[in-house]
């Protein structure tokens, strides 16, 4: 139970609900008010088909290419390390980028690299590879996308209610709890590499 719960609130954080809100509300402007909860939970749907197949073939994609275990720990701390710095010092600059002729995103940017983003893959596969039942990353998988979900289709009330302030101070929060998990998983993989 405790190794669910861990798993469930590692990808809820990496998948950084709320230091998602400012650029799914820049994403989602020029769509129709009553299309964005449309849009939103399609491109929630995509991005967790997106996970789920990562759970399954992660298995493969390390074992097909001669991935250790331990270096996709040390390569996800890093890819971790990077975003949580972002969130932390503000990144908020890249802004996604929409084609005026389409106001509906499609996949990318909200479904791809915003929610199904190198680090949450990164943690899929991870949390695959290192317990013997899929289906407790599965379930764990499923959980943290409601509970992201929620979090993003609150997004336009939310934004309102925090104000700017309030979701840099979230974001940072977050940034900030994501870099003691990244280097807990850089110091995971450089033990299991150690013990060889």
């Amino acid at each position: 139970m405790d190794e669910f719960i861990s798993s469930v609130i590692t990808l809820a954080l990496v998948m950084d609900g709320f230091g998602n809100i400012p650029l799914f509300i820049t994403a989602l402007k020029k769509v129709a008010p009553e299309r964005r909860k449309i849009v939103l939970l399609r491109e929630l749907g995509i991005a967790l088909l997106i996970m789920v197949a990562f759970l399954f073939l992660g298995k493969w994609f390390l074992h097909a290419f001669g991935i250790h275990e331990y270096s996709l720990s040390i390569a996800g701390g890093i890819i971790l390390f990077m975003i949580s710095v972002k969130l932390v010092f503000g990144g908020g600059d890249e802004e996604p980028k929409n084609d005026p002729k389409e106001d509906e995103p499609f996949v990318v940017p909200l479904a791809i690299p915003l929610v199904a983003g190198p680090a949450a893959l990164s943690m899929v596969m991870i949390t695959a590879a290192q317990q013997s039942n899929k289906l407790i990353t599965l379930g764990a998988v499923l959980v943290a996308s409601l509970i992201n979900s929620a979090i993003l289709m609150a997004s336009f009330p939310l934004s309102k209610l925090l104000g700017k302030r309030g979701l840099i101070a979230i974001e940072r929060l977050t940034g900030m709890i994501l870099i003691l998990m990244s280097v807990d998983m850089v110091m995971g993989g450089v033990s299991s590499f150690m013990k060889l």
